[in-house]
């Protein structure tokens, strides 16, 4: 039979690092709030999380190699919304957001979880930080801490 190896949920003991975007803060703090409130649910201290606001997703993926680099976090989570409007920058802004942070991960074999919401409207935007659907900052904590416990057993 074959090695089975998973993750557990368990974030006792595991330090993270939550990188958010200040624009559309408003939504983003919502994803923070349940981000945090996933983690201490699975059992990780307060004082064993660091929030770091940039300016926007563009920013995070520099602020995720310092963290990731640092030796100082079991998972980076990095939040943001780019949300649709009247001009495509929008998928610029988000498509390099997540190249970025792909690559952070893959340089540094930290976790770094994409956290970045990128909704069509304000309504949507709304709805995945927690209003009608789970809250994607709950969901990319969770990531973070299965993630976390998968590589500490490779």
């Amino acid at each position: 039979m074959a090695k089975t190896i998973e993750g557990t949920m368990d974030a006792q003991g595991l330090k993270f690092g939550i990188l958010a975007s200040r624009y559309n803060d408003f939504i983003v703090g919502r994803l923070v709030e349940g981000a945090i409130d996933t983690l201490k649910r699975h059992g990780a201290s307060e004082d064993e999380m660091t929030v770091v606001w940039v300016p926007g997703a563009f920013e995070l993926p520099l602020a995720a190699k310092k963290m990731a680099e640092s030796g100082s976090y079991d998972a980076v989570i990095a939040l943001g919304a780019v949300i649709q409007g009247a001009t495509s920058h929008n998928k610029y802004v988000a498509g390099e957001a997540a190249k970025g942070i792909a690559q952070v991960a893959m340089q540094t074999g930290v976790p770094v979880i994409f956290g970045v919401i990128t909704p069509d409207n304000l309504e949507q935007a709304i709805e995945r930080a927690g209003a009608r659907l789970q809250n994607r900052g709950s969901e990319a904590a969770m990531s973070a801490i299965e993630m976390a416990n998968v590589l500490r057993k490779l």
